[in-house]
């Protein structure tokens, strides 16, 4: 399927410019760029949505909400948030999924931004690599330049409205937590190296066990989902308590320890973060920091379609809620 961003290469121009000329933007091109674009679609054989070119251009009631995976419960609970709001002020909704794909989120924006939506909302964590974070942030300062509104989830790096979750203290809080049940020896499934997220998550929980004088956990990388939380909690040595850094890794952990016959938390114990709803019929019940998911996807619409234009950010603290897939050791 020859994408938006394929005729972008082609034509040798950015995927914004490729979006203005294709996607039925109001800003001007120069004509040598737009030919360019226009003969590098021709020759590729593609196709833009005229369905949703048609849409967009009375698309002042439309709300763009980007995610990383729609099947992830986290995501889910962001956008339902959201979408309750949108729904409240009589607007409609796009969710597209980026499947954590960062070049794929930029994509999204000036798509986004070429289809005149009202407001774009982006849910998900950034990555640590600073030349991407800018070609986002200049993607949304043009998007805004236009007229639109835009917020985000995640760490306050854009230049918009933001809700960022306190992960590096809720981290520190769950280990301070599970420290007090006695565990000393502990393993952290840290999800992706590269990930703020999950890097903050690990290093709020790795610090406060220093600060408390217990050894160094072991740390084990890897996918940012159940497949990797299943594959790494076949890496925890001799940890009496393994810390996920999303509940869906906590939750592959958990299967991983049953296939082989490991109890929980007879054997291991075992805690996530974020307190997905699909916890609530888990057996055991797990161990997390809970963050107001929906509520957190609310407020950033909330903001995002606010009348102030200065940048506002919100930090959300999490709580430990300690369940039966930890047990006091020793």
């Amino acid at each position: 399927m020859i994408t938006l961003e394929d005729v972008a290469r082609q034509a040798g121009v950015s995927l914004a410019t490729a979006s203005r000329v294709l996607n039925g933007s109001t800003r001007q091109v120069g004509a040598s760029l737009r030919a360019k674009v226009e003969q590098a679609a021709a020759e590729l054989g593609y196709r833009p949505n005229l369905a949703a070119q048609t849409l967009a251009r009375g698309a002042s009631n439309i709300i763009g909400i980007v995610v990383h995976d729609l099947t992830d419960p986290y995501f889910a609970a962001l956008a339902d948030g959201a979408m309750r709001v949108a729904d409240e002020q009589g607007l409609l909704v796009m969710v597209g999924a980026t499947h954590r794909d960062p070049e794929q989120e930029i994509a999204y924006v000036a798509s986004l931004n070429a289809q005149r939506v009202r407001a774009v909302l982006l849910a998900g964590s950034r990555v640590d690599d600073p030349h991407v974070t800018r070609r986002l942030r200049e993607e949304l300062a043009r998007y805004r330049a236009s007229g639109g509104r835009a917020a985000c989830v995640g760490q306050d790096l854009l230049d918009v409205d933001t809700v960022a979750p306190a992960n590096r203290k809720g981290a520190a809080d769950l280990a301070r937590a599970l420290a007090r049940l006695g565990h000393t020896r502990f393993a952290v499934l840290a999800g992706p190296a590269g990930l703020l997220t999950a890097a903050d998550r690990c290093a709020g929980f790795v610090d406060a066990l220093a600060d408390l004088g217990l050894p160094e956990p072991v740390v084990v990388h890897g996918a940012f989902d159940r497949d990797g939380g299943y594959a790494a909690a076949r890496e925890t040595g001799e940890a009496t308590c393994v810390f996920a850094v999303n509940d869906v890794m906590a939750v592959g952990a958990l299967a991983s320890y049953r296939e082989r016959g490991i109890g929980v938390p007879a054997d291991v114990s075992v805690a996530g973060f974020d307190d997905i709803a699909t916890l609530r019929d888990h057996v055991p019940a797990l161990t997390t920091v809970r963050l107001p998911l929906a509520d957190m996807g609310a407020k950033a619409l909330t903001m995002a379609l606010g009348a102030d234009d200065e940048t506002c950010v919100e930090r959300v603290v999490g709580q430990v809620v300690l369940r039966e897939s930890v047990r006091r050791h020793g």
